[in-house]
């Protein structure tokens, strides 16, 4: 009996951990809670998005860990990667060093990277990109929200981490849902998004 429920416990902690992060919710919360508290599903997805079907452009601003006003028109007329995590995230933290694999290989191509942290302040935030080697910005959106809720009106993000490919006209292109599997993946989202430009 005891070792039946050993068991049971286990297999429920491995698939809450396979399913991703969120900030503020036990495991065994987000288990009870469903997708409104976190996540529901720990399958890795990528949902690329044809041009006819991407809607309207995301309009957001925020601020970044070092106090930098940023905002969608900053970003707009190239392609921008928006991931979306927080410090204890574990996701978050295996996938960091693949962002920023991919952001070296085309930030000479005018591609920009912007993380959206949900739920840590800018000193902790800071910190992570040092220990992580994390070089691009990340809005600072625990306070209001308003930047993933910005994103949220175009687009699923009920998981952390979400990776999000934007086009030259600001409109989402690809979706990463859950950690980033290689650094490959964002890699062709990125060049193919790029490409459509000159197409």
């Amino acid at each position: 009996m005891i070792r039946r429920r050993v068991l049971a416990a286990m297999t429920l902690v491995a698939a809450l951990l396979l399913a991703g992060c969120t900030s503020s919710d036990s495991l065994a919360q987000q288990y009870r809670d469903g997708s409104e508290k976190g996540y529901i599903s720990g399958d890795f997805q990528i949902v690329e998005i044809p041009d006819a079907d991407r809607g309207e452009p995301v309009v957001f601003e925020g601020v970044t860990e070092t106090g930098e006003t940023v905002s969608s028109d900053d970003y707009r007329g190239g392609v921008l990667v928006v991931n979306f995590w927080y410090a204890a995230c574990g996701p978050c933290i295996v996938e960091a060093p693949l962002l920023e694999e991919v952001w070296q290989e085309y930030q000479e191509q005018g591609v920009a990277f912007l993380g959206v942290n949900t739920y840590d302040q800018p000193a902790t935030a800071l910190s992570f990109a040092r220990d992580n080697n994390v070089t691009y910005p990340s809005v600072i959106d625990v306070n209001d929200g308003r930047v993933k809720l910005a994103f949220a009106q175009v687009t699923p993000i009920q998981a952390t981490p979400t990776t999000l490919v934007i086009d030259q006209e600001g409109r989402v292109a690809a979706r990463i849902i859950g950690q980033l599997a290689s650094a490959s993946i964002l890699s062709t989202l990125v060049a193919d998004t790029l490409a459509e430009d000159s197409s």
